[in-house]
């Protein structure tokens, strides 16, 4: 059984949507955080540091709001990110030496 998804939508002090997530992000449940990326079209701050697990379906949505994403991560999911490559598509914060950006685009 798996971690349900619960995301939160606020505002950054600049406007920028701003999505915390927890729980477990794949298949049975992309979906909700697909409309959670496509209710807004300008940049997102994702913050991941609750998701326990990711998988394949979750990145998919991922790749697709590429282009105007910021991720907030735990070190628990720089392998996944890393094989996928999208570490090298957007920002992400929470890795390396005191939570450091690992890119910038």
């Amino acid at each position: 059984m798996s971690t349900p998804l619960v995301v939160n939508a606020g505002r950054g002090p600049e406007g920028t949507l701003r999505l915390a997530v927890s729980g477990e992000i794949d298949m049975s449940n992309a979906g909700s955080l697909a409309e959670a990326l496509a209710a807004d079209t300008g940049p997102v701050v994702l913050d991941l540091t609750e998701v326990e697990y990711l998988d394949s379906a979750g990145l998919s949505v991922l790749f697709a709001h590429a282009d105007r994403l910021e991720l907030v991560v735990k070190p628990l999911l720089e392998p996944v990110l890393t094989v996928s490559g999208l570490i090298e598509l957007v920002t992400v914060r929470g890795l390396g030496p005191e939570g450091l950006p690992h890119h910038e685009r």
